[in-house]
């Protein structure tokens, strides 16, 4: 089946998850500049929560690119990974305006866990439909990134009782490791003479 439909309804969706957290930060009833310092927190939440949508966003749209076709399997995987996503102006509201209290840093990063490995289990089922000589399998290779990011967000979940500013910076890592965009699934659609003649089954 083609992949269009999904293509837009995914994009729909990241839409409606940035527009709900840009809405969660809410203005503060002084005039001043003073009357901004509570919203700190909750401000460095939605910075963090808005790159690491963006940055799903962009992976999203590139495996897409290497993509022709979806299966039912790659139509759950993909819901899968919207429903985590989903939740990210919920978690990031309630660790923005706890300040990083112990609890709610963890949940934010149990979502961004779920988040990495659903997005692990639609590239396995992407090239799994594609096959393993298929651009995006070529693209994806170990997924060393992938792997090091589930790594780190387990552990500041299992940090975050020690200080939820201490789970925060692991976060901002994990975001600080794929603020620039991946250009492999690019390259490989844009050589000439690909091995095998082909950029995806």
């Amino acid at each position: 089946m083609g992949k269009g439909r999904l293509e837009a309804f995914s994009d729909g969706v990241f839409a409606v998850i940035i527009t709900i957290m840009v809405l969660e930060l809410k203005a503060p009833h002084g005039a001043e500049l003073t009357a901004l310092m509570p919203l700190i927190p909750a401000f460095m939440s939605y910075v963090l929560s808005f790159v690491m949508v963006g940055i799903y966003w962009n992976n999203h749209h590139h495996i897409w690119q290497a993509s022709r076709h979806v299966n039912g399997a790659v139509l759950l995987a993909n819901m899968h990974l919207l429903f985590w996503l989903s939740l990210f102006p919920f978690v990031t509201s309630w660790m923005g305006e706890n300040e990083f209290a112990p609890v709610p840093t963890a949940a934010f990063g149990t979502v961004a866990l779920m988040c990495a490995l659903s997005y692990t289990i639609l590239s396995r089922a992407l090239m799994g439909l594609h096959g393993q000589e298929s651009t995006l399998a070529k693209a994806i290779g170990k997924d060393v990134k992938g792997w090091l990011s589930i790594a780190l967000y387990v552990t500041a979940i299992f940090v975050s009782g020690f200080g939820g500013l201490i789970s925060f910076s692991l976060y901002v890592v994990v975001a600080m490791i794929w603020i620039i965009p991946d250009r492999r699934i690019e390259r490989l659609l844009h050589t000439p003479n690909k091995p095998n003649g082909n950029s995806a089954p």
